[in-house]
């Protein structure tokens, strides 16, 4: 019976997108505001309300408004369904969703195309709220390439700069690369099950036992691994994210943090009986997240903005998510998911605070001395850094310490991938560390003139204006200023959130009962789980808390009590620090071996072959042929009688010689 109404969730933001997308433009700041929080507030009320009913629910509910395909035996049903894994994700989209479009009223209120921004954030939590709702994976597209839309709208936001309008083709390109994946995964499905319905489907696949390794099931849940890649930035689709940041903060912290980066993680989860059919595919998964986990973790340790040493860690944590799916610890990885969330989104919308009270400057190198000035978006940020970390009781050392031990015990080679992901986790504490001693602690510091293009100007200690305006031209030069309430607000629910979120899955043998693994259970647990041993889990987590502290060490040595030791150390080992600062040059290995390519096949081979050789070639013999027909014509009606008489002797004399021919060969012997 479909009593639960699940079609109000995607329609309430899908209308704040039409009012404030049509009549935005004119409409005063406040009722564009008005609109833009209702159509984010509703959502979670309504998830609120799903929240108390939920124990009286017979799971997967499911409510069809609709036949939406019928093409002979196949038919996909316009369906949401909600159970387990949906609730966690519709609370994550809605609850943090809002949170940020709050703190966006503050952080936008100077932005020219206010209304804008705010109908493209409402037009993302509809198709978000779509992908997650679905029943089946062809409304699930519907929603996957929505948010790729949205994204790609809310990147290239500040379409006046040239670096922001290619971060959003970049993004908009290379997530159709992954999209290529999911579609052919689609069509193979329909081939050999002949629907797109998870529950037909996935309770097939449960009844074959002997399917177990089959070639099929691999091929399908490796084209779905590519179109995860894609929209959750790994290896080797991650490059589309870094440059992302062009956008506002606000949407850094909700789409490349939050939400749309973890479709890839929800759809692994939501699948995860095919890949339980195919270990060739989970370890494909385990293996990419892994290397994705350390490959960006060691990027993020030399970024100098602010913001990007942020998505590399979004990307490098994403790895850790796909880790835990990878060695079928689904609730693991999306409990991260759900932690990871919180803490952050924190630290980019902390991370916009320190940028909106430095008028728009992101370089690290310029900042320092903010701790006091200001203070609540230095602790707020302090406890998003220490969760990330891993530091307990924080969030994330529940939830990465939970992907950790169950890779650790995991078969066929997981203590390596354990090994990789703690060394990732020193790492990340380190980089962490080092963002939060450059940006906060010290004295500040003077940038040199060609740094971002910015010409920074010291007035005092921490007062800086700057000439470029890296936050789209609408800073507020008026000195080193903390936040509005607006925007504190949500940093401090946020960081609530990042210390007390993880202990919903404390694990049992730290004296917890790991509440969200049970809750995931029934759609995402693994019938035959390796078994664990309590006193391995708590070495291990002993173990992560010393590697933390050494990353913490580490940046605590070489950014506080002795600032010159990472210059010193660059110089020392230019080649390696070139290396990694340059991000390995992985951009420009693919516009050399891939970009290049296909812009010389589109413009030389495409352009010259086809278009002049073919098309326009084409057009000049036709044009040719037509002139020449013409002018014959035009000879032949010339209006001379002379000439009308000498053409008709002409074609008289052909017509007859042709009936002579015609005649001789008659007789002639065949």
């Amino acid at each position: 019976m479909n009593d639960l109404h699940l079609w109000i969730l995607p329609i309430i933001p899908f209308a704040g997108f039409l009012v404030n997308g049509l009549l935005g433009r004119r409409a005063p700041k406040p009722v564009v505001t008005a609109v833009a929080l209702i159509g984010s507030l509703l959502p979670a009320l309504w998830v609120s309300n799903l929240v108390v009913r939920f124990g009286s629910l017979t799971l997967p509910h499911v409510e069809t408004y609709g036949t939406w395909i019928v093409s002979g035996a196949f038919h996909a049903n316009f369906s949401f369904q909600l159970d387990q894994l949906t609730l966690v994700m519709l609370c994550v989209v809605t609850g943090v969703g809002f949170l940020i479009h709050v703190y966006s009223v503050g952080y936008m209120a100077d932005e020219e195309g206010y209304w804008r921004f705010f109908a493209y954030m409402n037009l993302f939590l509809f198709f978000m709220l779509t992908l997650v709702l679905a029943e089946n994976f062809l409304l699930m597209f519907v929603g996957w390439e929505g948010v790729g839309l949205a994204s790609y709208l809310l990147i290239g936001f500040y379409y006046n700069r040239d670096s922001a309008a290619n971060a959003g083709k970049k993004a908009f390109i290379v997530n159709r690369i992954g999209d290529f994946g999911f579609l052919i995964a689609m069509f193979l499905l329909i081939a050999h099950f002949g629907t797109l319905n998870f529950g037909s489907i996935f309770d097939t696949v449960a009844t074959h036992p002997e399917w177990q390794g089959a070639g099929f099931l691999t091929a399908i849940a490796l084209f779905l691994v590519l179109g995860a890649t894609g929209k959750s930035a790994q290896i080797p689709l991650y490059v589309w994210l870094p440059d992302a940041m062009e956008g506002p903060t606000p949407v850094s912290a909700l789409i490349h943090a939050a939400t749309m980066v973890t479709a890839g993680v929800y759809m692994i989860a939501r699948a995860h009986v095919l890949f339980d059919f195919s270990p060739v595919a989970l370890m494909t998964v385990a293996i990419i997240g892994t290397a994705t986990a350390f490959f960006a973790a060691t990027i993020g340790m030399m970024q100098t903005d602010i913001k990007r040493v942020l998505a590399y860690s979004t990307v490098s944590q994403l790895g850790y998510m796909f880790l835990g799916c990878g060695v079928a610890a689904y609730s693991a990885g999306v409990f991260h998911l759900v932690t990871h969330a919180f803490f952050k989104a924190l630290l980019f919308l902390a991370a916009g605070s320190v940028i909106h009270a430095l008028s728009g400057q992101q370089d690290m190198r310029v900042m320092g001395g903010l701790r006091k000035k200001i203070p609540v978006t230095f602790w707020t940020m302090t406890a998003a850094v220490f969760a990330i970390s891993g530091f307990p009781p924080l969030a994330g050392f529940v939830s990465k310490d939970e992907i950790l031990y169950q890779a650790f015990i995991a078969p066929n080679g997981g203590k390596i991938l354990w090994a990789i992901g703690l060394l990732t986790a020193g790492l990340t504490s380190f980089y962490m560390f080092r963002l939060w001693y450059m940006t906060f602690f010290g004295e500040s510091r003077k940038a040199a003139e060609e740094d971002h293009g910015a010409a920074v100007h010291a007035r005092s200690d921490t007062k800086l204006v700057l000439e470029a305006d890296p936050h789209g031209g609408q800073g507020h030069a008026h000195g080193v200023h903390e936040s509005p309430k607006v925007m504190l607000i949500p940093l401090i629910i946020l960081a609530i959130l990042s210390v007390i979120g993880g202990w919903m899955g404390w694990p049992e043998a730290l004296g917890g009962g790991n509440w969200f693994a049970h809750f995931l259970a029934p759609v995402a647990a693994l019938p035959q789980a390796p078994t664990g041993d309590r006193q391995v889990e708590i070495l291990l987590a002993i173990l992560s808390t010393l590697v933390a502290l050494t990353g913490w060490f580490v940046a605590h040595y070489m950014y506080y009590m002795k600032p010159g030791t990472a210059d010193r150390l660059a110089k020392q080992m230019r080649g390696l620090y070139a290396l990694i600062a340059n991000k390995y040059w992985i951009d420009e290995l693919y516009g050399a071996v891939i970009v290049a390519p296909v812009l010389f096949l589109a413009r030389w081979i495409l352009g010259v072959l086809i278009d002049r050789a073919v098309i326009d070639g084409g057009g000049i013999v036709a044009g040719a042929t037509a002139q020449g027909f013409g002018a014959l014509v035009a000879r032949i009606q010339s209006g001379n009688i002379r000439s009308y008489a000498g053409w008709l002797a002409l074609f008289a004399a052909l017509l007859l010689a042709g009936a002579y021919f015609g005649w001789i060969a008659h007789f002639v012997p065949r």
